[in-house]
């Protein structure tokens, strides 16, 4: 099982951290030791000081599929999630400044938060879905799959062209504005439309 993620797929999130629009997805891989599963908590690295929160939009792939034509492509997930892409920025500065990858800064373990899954037949319509994160009881982001530069069938798509999806991975679909900082002591709920899937403290 793998951990595939893309970047720079909300247009709001992109001009708050100040980057370019991508001619093309952003791709990245999360390792499997990055993976929280039953809201356990998330404990704070001391190797950053800078750990950002980013709620997403999760897929678990069903099958196994390459080169997959995007009108295809929803055959290939069965349903969806919610994931927090915890992001070491400090970490990710300093690689990007010296233009090196941000392995460290995104694959740390722990850095992967997920939910149960949702079937698809949850869902009237896969681009007009709500989710958002509180932290403290705020509500810090907030997003819906139709605000997304690329869909859902697309991102299935991009990706299996280079890399062979198999039954079990996990695609976190990109995060919309809001993102910041957490700290111990912090209380993450996350939902998808009014059903609360994520519910677990930094420590």
């Amino acid at each position: 099982m793998k951990i595939l993620a893309i970047g720079r797929n909300y247009a709001e999130h992109i001009a708050e951290l100040k980057n370019e629009v991508p001619d093309e997805p952003v791709i990245f891989f999360k390792p499997d030791t990055a993976i929280l599963r039953n809201n356990e908590p998330f404990y704070y690295p001391e190797y950053s000081q800078d750990i950002h929160h980013e709620i997403e939009l999760i897929l678990r792939i069903s099958r196994e599929g390459k080169n997959i034509d995007a009108k295809f492509a929803s055959k290939y997930y069965d349903s969806i999630g919610l994931g927090i892409d915890f992001t070491a920025r400090d970490l990710q500065s300093k690689a990007k400044a010296k233009g090196l990858p941000w392995t460290l800064a995104k694959g740390f373990n722990g850095s992967a938060p997920v939910s149960e899954f949702l079937p698809l037949t949850d869902f009237p319509d896969l681009h007009n879905i709500n989710f958002r994160l509180d932290v403290n009881g705020s509500t810090k982001q907030e997003g819906n799959s139709k605000m997304m530069l690329n869909t859902f069938d697309a991102i299935i798509a991009y990706i299996s062209r280079f890399i062979t999806l198999k039954t079990g991975d996990i695609v976190f679909t990109g995060t919309p504005a809001g993102v910041g900082p957490v700290k111990i002591g912090d209380r993450l709920e996350g939902y998808v439309e009014d059903k609360k899937l994520l519910d677990f403290e930094v420590k």
